[in-house]
């Protein structure tokens, strides 16, 4: 049974998802929800996703909203189809949730305002907050920081082998990227380093392909 993703393919979430699936060789379809006119917030969405957001996912009779619950559920049903995201031992899979939490509550806190003010609102004619912005990049240079280290020894976050760990960093990077905040990753040799390859996955480029972004 094919899997219904509701959301908007540009927007960061539901890339967090879709990334998943065409790692995992997941059959989907995308229900788009405009998200410039919040049909998000309307009624029939709230009933999927009662905090008016996206992604939510409906297989079945079963639904699902959160994109990293979501991203872990079909990891983990899938385990043995596509690309391994969840690592090979317990300890791995530790490591793997280490940095996938990271992301959660490290990175992407940090990200999301810049991307808030540098790419959707100048988008909708809201006035960017330039003095947010940089006090934020100030400290996501910090993160980035660590971010270089443990890439110094590891070829991914997680070890030798991609995981949920980087793929779940890609979309907020991706527009963190379309933005002068690119430079701080470029000065950064095992960020860019890691972020060169892991972006050239052929799932990454299907992904931008789908969403109009061209190869980022």
């Amino acid at each position: 049974m094919v899997v219904k993703l509701y959301g908007q393919v540009t927007a960061a979430c539901p890339q967090r998802v879709l990334l998943c699936f065409l790692e995992k060789e997941i059959e989907f379809e995308i229900v788009h929800v405009d998200l410039d006119t919040l049909e998000q917030k309307k009624p029939e969405h709230l009933l999927r996703q009662p905090f008016g957001q996206v992604p939510a996912i409906e297989d079945g009779d079963f639904k699902l909203f959160e994109s990293r619950a979501i991203a872990r559920y079909y990891a983990t049903k899938y385990a043995d189809q596509g690309t391994n995201l969840l690592g090979k031992s317990l300890e791995h899979r530790a490591i793997v949730d280490q940095w996938a939490d990271v992301e959660t509550h490290y990175f992407n806190v940090l990200a999301f305002p810049i991307v808030l003010n540098l790419v959707i609102k100048p988008r909708l004619g809201e006035e960017c907050d330039v003095v947010l912005v940089e006090e934020t990049k100030v400290k996501l240079e910090v993160v980035l920081d660590i971010y270089e280290n443990r890439l110094a020894s590891n070829r991914f976050l997680a070890g030798d082998e991609f995981t949920m760990a980087d793929l779940t960093h890609m979309p907020a990077m991706g527009h963190l990227m379309g933005t002068d905040v690119n430079q701080l990753v470029k000065a950064r040799v095992n960020m860019n380093r890691w972020w060169e390859e892991i972006t050239a996955r052929p799932a990454w480029k299907k992904l931008m392909k789908m969403a109009g972004f061209g190869l980022a």
